[in-house]
């Protein structure tokens, strides 16, 4: 039967061959995979739970990759490897690496010399590494948990609330987020920060 996926504003479609790295074949519709999807990151979730992590351990590229294998490892073998494909959205595949070096550098030196508030540091790196879309799946979701990491673990701050609603639904939240984003995308981070604290 294959797994058939409606997608809604924002999201970025899967290749045939990203479908088919697809590790529970049972799945086939956009409901039960957002299902399995969030089984698997809430195991990822607890993990992070007892996580103790130096910022430049965080903002490495080993961290990125593992946190992502992590969130999605039991739904999808290519978890934790980047995309090989160009997507809606996103930086050219082959400058992945470039791009997301780039930003660890910057993010490491926005903390140490607290160039910007606590929250504009998570949520600049959130932005800007789903702006990257080093994943062929799970972006979103992996840039907010890191915004959240980055808020709880290295400045001692509660989570993000973002919206206090599931982003994977079109709904009146998602749209939200979404403009947020894109204000972003020209460098004004307070509509964005505003929805992560709703």
């Amino acid at each position: 039967m294959g797994l058939t996926i409606e997608y809604i504003t924002g999201q970025t479609a899967l290749s045939e061959e990203e479908i088919e790295g697809l590790k529970i074949p049972s799945i086939s519709t956009r409901g039960e995979l957002d299902e399995f999807e969030q089984l698997n990151i809430e195991k990822a979730i607890e993990w992070t739970i007892r996580l103790k992590v130096k910022p430049e351990e965080l903002f490495s590229e080993k961290f990125i990759t593992n946190l992502h294998k992590k969130m999605y490892n039991d739904v999808w073998k290519w978890a934790g490897n980047y995309r090989k494909s160009e997507k809606n959205i996103g930086v050219k595949y082959y400058l992945i690496t470039t791009e997301l070096k780039q930003l660890l550098d910057d993010a490491l030196y926005w903390y140490n010399n607290k160039t910007y508030s606590n929250e504009e540091i998570a949520i600049r790196f959130k932005h800007r590494i789903v702006c990257i879309h080093c994943f062929p799946n799970g972006n979103g979701r992996h840039s907010r948990l890191m915004a959240d990491l980055i808020i709880t673990k290295l400045f001692n701050e509660n989570y993000f609330s973002w919206g206090s609603s599931n982003l994977i639904k079109a709904n009146e939240n998602r749209e939200k987020y979404i403009k947020a984003l894109k204000v972003a995308d020209n460098s004004n981070y307070v509509p964005l920060i505003e929805f992560a604290r709703l």
